[in-house]
């Protein structure tokens, strides 16, 4: 009773695909009715009317011309996105750290529990260009405060998987990424955490371009933080819960050993040395 509860809670997701929904069913087409008056897959959209998945802008636009809605679902997907990210990453950071598990799946950068202060800021700057000072101290501070979770007594098991990438592509000065790698071999060392890269001889894969968080509750329920350019979305959905996960364990076969993955963050140390 409490998953089916947990899944019809109305959030704003939901509210844009309920209306997506009434225009459609309005008009009297199933969801493979709609699909063959556009481009667009009628399994996806059916996950956008559950408010399992945000739309995309080439979506709601699209829609909004077919459906003559003057613009009303794009400007329903902007209040989403402006309002409610950060909503959802204070929500996630709430959730982790109260987690019993933590799965992390990052394609471009070092995972945030894994950051130096140093490191943090120099990404918060890049993604953040015109912030005030105060804002991107804030911004490190909430961060860094994340690693908090690490300092439990009994401290979850954290199993986190980066792209290759994010140890090619220098953040801030050589000698930065250096201590940034010397911290993650050293946070490694405890024995809750457990570390994976993806090397770029995988060729493709899911998730490329975004990142994953998967927080186990204690009551052994799981959530999903997905995020991507700037923009981020909480999932509770179990069904979509599912598929994520199902996703990241993908990952985690395609992934490097943990021993291989310690080498390969040792050279690219070596490197930047």
């Amino acid at each position: 009773m409490a998953e089916r509860e947990d899944d019809e809670r109305l959030t704003l997701p939901k509210v844009l695909g309920n209306e997506l929904k009434r225009q459609r069913e309005r008009r009297g087409w199933s969801l493979r009715d709609l699909k063959d008056q556009t481009t667009f897959d009628h399994a996806y959209v059916g996950r956008v009317e559950r408010g399992e998945q945000l739309p995309s802008e080439k979506m709601v636009c699209a829609l909004d011309e077919l459906f003559a809605t003057g613009g009303t679902l794009a400007d329903i997907l902007e209040v989403i996105r402006a309002g409610a990210t950060q909503a959802y990453v204070r929500r996630a950071a709430e959730q982790e750290s109260k987690a019993e598990r933590i799965q992390v799946f990052t394609s471009s950068t070092i995972p945030a529990l894994l950051q130096t202060e140093a490191y943090a800021e120099a990404f918060i700057r890049t993604e953040r260009p015109k912030a005030p000072v105060g804002d991107i101290a804030e911004a490190v501070g909430a961060r860094l405060g994340r690693k908090r979770v690490f300092d439990r007594q009994d401290p979850p098991p954290y199993w986190a998987i980066m792209d290759e990438a994010a140890l090619r592509r220098p953040m801030g000065s050589q000698q930065l990424m250096a201590d940034q790698l010397v911290h993650i071999l050293k946070v490694v060392e405890a024995p809750h955490v457990t570390l994976q890269v993806m090397p770029f001889d995988r060729g493709e894969y899911w998730m490329l371009g975004g990142s994953l968080t998967l927080i186990t509750k204690a009551n052994g329920a799981t959530i999903a933080y997905v995020e991507s350019f700037g923009s981020g979305e909480l999932v509770e959905s179990t069904r979509r819960v599912v598929q994520l996960t199902q996703q990241f364990d993908s990952v985690r076969r395609l992934a490097l050993s943990e021993p291989d993955s310690l080498n390969l963050v040792g050279k690219y140390l070596e490197e930047y040395r």
